[in-house]
């Protein structure tokens, strides 16, 4: 006999109905044609892995912090190199009066 495959999304609906708790577990698997147990897998491995999604937006966060502030001290660099080079020519030009 061949294994259902289930998909994500599929999993993530039946995980939030069952932490709804409208329904009891054998309901819900009767329902959507799951054995029970599988219910139970999947919702502690939802809550296992559920801190992980704030965490990683955290990095993405702290990641977006690290190349904005990378950009700026470049942009801050260039702005200091075009502003040396424009006095150097004004100077040489003898447009630049001191």
């Amino acid at each position: 006999m061949k294994r259902k495959r289930y998909t994500p999304e599929f999993k993530s609906q039946v995980v939030l109905e069952v932490l709804k708790e409208e329904k009891t577990m054998n309901q819900i698997a009767s329902e959507r044609g799951v054995h029970v147990n599988q219910l139970h897998n999947w919702k502690k491995q939802f809550l296992q892995e559920m801190p992980q999604i704030f965490d990683s937006q955290s990095k993405d966060l702290d990641r977006m912090k690290a190349d904005y502030e990378e950009t700026l001290e470049s942009l801050y660099a260039e702005v200091g190199k075009l502003t040396t080079q424009l006095s150097w020519g004004k100077k040489k030009s003898g447009i630049y009066h001191d």
